[in-house]
């Protein structure tokens, strides 16, 4: 009788991982700004949900529960390559590499300027404009207020807009995050 539990929910999670796993790929990728570490951030956050399913599956939103855990293993990787970039600048010259007009500019803009924002700001804004969370699926994902959320995604969206220029118009910076987001799957909810 066990195996029928278990069966049953090997089955829901399967299906769960099958509607979620790009939109949970495309998440890591927004916010971390590496494709190649997406995929990898999407598994390890659907590795550790299958490990706690029993407790996932009995929530009353198990996808906030999942873009959180995505959200909270991007915020570590971006941490520990912060802690690794700061090792090798001791050793290394600080000079700055810049290319001068990118191939795709207005996605290239809006990525640099993602990645600029602090992690709160930029998953806000990311979630809300990229992914069209609401403000309350946006709070459970990161584990916040809706005030932080609304406050987050104003100042992240007033940042944005500063350090994009005049190219920074709102339609523009949401189809620019669109289309970088879109390239590791489509939009799933």
């Amino acid at each position: 009788m066990g195996t029928v539990v278990d069966d049953a929910a090997a089955a829901e999670f399967h299906a769960f991982f099958e509607r979620h796993y790009a939109e949970l790929a495309r998440l890591a990728r927004l916010l971390t700004g590496e494709p190649d570490a997406a995929d990898d951030l999407a598994a390890d956050a659907l590795l550790a949900l299958w490990h706690r399913w029993g407790r996932v599956r009995a929530a009353d939103h198990p996808v906030a529960y999942a873009r959180g855990v995505v959200a909270n293993l991007a915020r570590t990787r971006i941490r520990s390559a912060v802690r690794e970039r700061r090792r090798i600048a001791l050793f290394w010259s600080h000079r700055e590499e810049r290319t001068e007009n990118p191939d795709v500019a207005g996605v290239v803009d809006v990525q640099e300027a993602l990645g600029r924002l602090p992690f709160r700001k930029r998953a806000c804004v990311v979630l809300r404009h990229a992914f069209d969370l609401s403000e309350k699926d946006t709070a459970l994902a990161l584990g916040v207020s809706v005030g932080t959320v609304k406050s987050q995604t104003s100042k992240g969206m007033a940042e944005l807009q500063r350090l994009l220029g005049p190219q920074g118009d709102p339609r523009r910076m949401r189809a620019a995050m669109a289309a970088r987001g879109g390239e590791s799957g489509g939009r799933n909810r």
